[in-house]
């Protein structure tokens, strides 16, 4: 991503920072920049079989190849090989100008330190799946994946986490790259804080990933158990790896996600329950992120298997294809089968300017409960996404 420096800022009027300003400009003081970057996407958005209906729905959508956001990247250099990070990213609907709906005013925030013995980073973070998927085998070789329709995100545990700890290490020509994490659920449980807020609270998590890349080919792997607020751990994995050769790129990749409920003897588990369901319900529902519900299903695996093609300098071609499978009702009504798939022609107009055009279908068997939406009860939906993205 194409990133502008700003110079220094020198909105630090008052008199007490005068001195300590004046200081950081000598020549022998450490170097440092702060970058503003962004990202502004509007995309026309149409998907059939919505709502009691069925009926179809046509919007304006503020990211539907990537979701609009802008952010500042502080370095400072300190010396001997070490630098100082700050990572700041608001996310926002560009067609409304709102901040994105149920997301933190900054969806990134964190600061760390960088050097030979690696990185290390603390606060609001990209979680070590998405890395390790992102990095290593993306659907889309020129945008890790398409805002308006990524089921791959529906297995990564919400993508970001808060309150988080992070160890990043490569080798020397960065062949080998991994990362762990831990983070903090600072008491925000169901039986400490409540239900309603435990939702929105700080969960436990620990894990990490490792990747290998050379000569065009990527693999890697992850491993993230997070411990939700009602108790219940659920235990992800994912597994995958890509190939680039001239215009080619090829991926495939596989992930699982595995919820440990416990038996339910009172009322209070009852509540537990409930909560830590509708949090994975969360992330593994959402519209975009593929959208069948989970009813009482406690596993869900993912296979993905996509090809891109660079068709000229300026157009890329991609398509995916993705294979879910939901298990562990008790019942029966919440397992089943799903089917997506996605086609993108990407153009871009320079380095910083591109227009997109996808297709994307979703079809579900099984159980009677396993629909994209409960308003519609729909089994299949078709989408078309046009939109424009600029990067700055």
């Amino acid at each position: 991503m194409k990133k502008t420096d700003m110079k220094k800022l020198f909105a630090f009027g008052a008199v007490a920072l005068a001195s300590s300003f004046a200081c950081a400009q000598t020549a022998s003081a450490p170097k440092s920049s702060v970058q503003l970057w962004g990202i502004v996407d509007m995309a026309y958005r149409y998907t059939n079989n919505e709502g009691a209906g069925k009926d179809g729905l046509s919007k304006m959508m503020g990211g539907g190849m990537s979701q609009s956001r802008w952010g500042i990247n502080v370095e400072e250099d300190l010396g001997g090989g070490s630098k100082a990070l700050v990572t700041l990213e608001n996310r926002f609907d560009a067609d409304s100008g709102s901040s994105a709906a149920n997301a933190p005013f900054f969806q990134l925030a964190n600061v760390g330190l960088q050097g030979s013995y690696g990185r290390l980073t603390a606060g609001r973070q990209w979680n070590v799946l998405f890395d390790v998927v992102t990095s290593t085998y993306a659907s889309f070789p020129y945008s890790p994946y398409m805002e308006a329709y990524k089921p791959e995100l529906g297995m990564a545990m919400g993508a970001r986490t808060s309150n988080m700890l992070k160890y990043t290490f490569a080798t020397p020509d960065r062949s080998f790259v991994g990362s762990l994490q831990y983070s903090f659920d600072e008491g925000s449980t169901v039986d400490k804080i409540g239900a309603a807020a435990a939702t929105a609270g700080a969960w436990e998590s620990a894990g990490g990933y490792l990747r290998y890349a050379a000569n065009g080919f990527a693999l890697g792997g992850g491993y993230l158990r997070t411990t939700l607020p009602g108790g219940t751990d659920v235990d992800a994995w994912t597994l995958g790896g890509s190939y680039r050769t001239g215009p080619w790129y090829v991926s495939t990749g596989y992930g699982l996600n595995k919820a440990k409920f416990a038996a339910v003897t009172s009322a209070a588990q009852a509540l537990r329950k409930g909560v830590d369901s509708a949090v994975l319900g969360a992330f593994w529902a959402g519209q975009s992120n593929g959208g069948f519900q989970p009813g009482d299903a406690d596993k869900r695996q993912l296979f993905k298997v996509g090809v891109g093609y660079q068709l000229t300098p300026q157009l890329n071609l991609g398509a995916h294809y993705f294979r879910g499978k939901q298990s562990g009702s008790a019942s029966g009504a919440s397992n089943g089968n799903v089917n997506f798939y996605v086609a993108v022609a990407d153009y871009a107009f320079s380095k910083r300017t591109d227009a997109y055009f996808g297709v994307d279908h979703t079809s579900i068997s099984g159980g009677t409960a396993v629909v994209l939406d409960t308003a519609s009860g729909a089994r299949s939906r078709t989408g078309i996404t046009a939109g424009i993205r600029h990067r700055f």
